[in-house]
C-alpha cells in the first residue's frame, strides 16, 4: 500500500452526489463496505493481480445505504492484490476471469505496489481532485 497525499482527504460530499461524479470517471464502490464506511476503488491494472487506486470514505450524517448519507474523504492509496494463477486456466478468460477472482481469496492482500503504477496514481489522483474540487 502507497498512500498518496491529496486535497480531497477530509472533504465532505455527499455519497450520491459524490457517486455520479466518480462512476463516470471509472470508479465502483469496493465490495468491503459496511454501514458506515467503505471506498472507492479505480481498477489501474489486471494482469497478474490487481491494482487499483483506492479512495477511502466515512459515513458522518446517515449510513451508507440511506439516501441523504453525507461521506468524509480519507487520503487515497494504491493498493494491490496477487492472485494465485493457474486455478483454473482454462476459465481464465474474460469476463469469467473477473467472476472466479470476484471469489478467490488473494494470496497476498497487500502486495507492494510495482514502481510503474506510482505515476499512474498520482495522475489519477490529481484528476480526482480537478473532478471533485473544481
Amino acid at each position: 500500500m502507497i498512500e498518496i497525499e491529496s486535497k480531497v482527504e477530509g472533504k465532505q460530499f455527499d455519497l450520491y452526489k459524490l457517486e455520479q461524479k466518480l462512476k463516470p470517471k471509472g470508479y465502483s464502490i469496493g465490495g468491503n463496505w459496511d454501514y458506515d464506511h467503505g471506498a472507492f476503488d479505480y481498477k489501474i491494472n489486471d494482469e497478474g493481480g490487481y491494482q487499483f487506486l483506492r479512495v477511502p470514505f466515512t459515513a458522518i450524517d446517515g449510513q451508507l445505504d440511506s439516501r441523504n448519507c453525507t461521506v468524509e474523504l480519507g487520503r487515497p492509496f494504491l493498493l494491490s492484490h496477487i492472485f494465485e494463477m493457474g486455478l483454473d486456466e482454462q476459465a481464465d478468460a474474460g469476463a469469467l476471469s473477473g467472476t472466479l477472482h470476484q471469489f478467490a481469496e488473494p494470496i497476498d492482500k497487500d502486495a507492494s505496489v510495482p514502481e510503474q503504477f506510482l505515476s499512474v496514481g498520482k495522475r489519477l489522483v490529481e484528476e480526482l481532485e480537478a473532478t471533485l474540487l473544481t
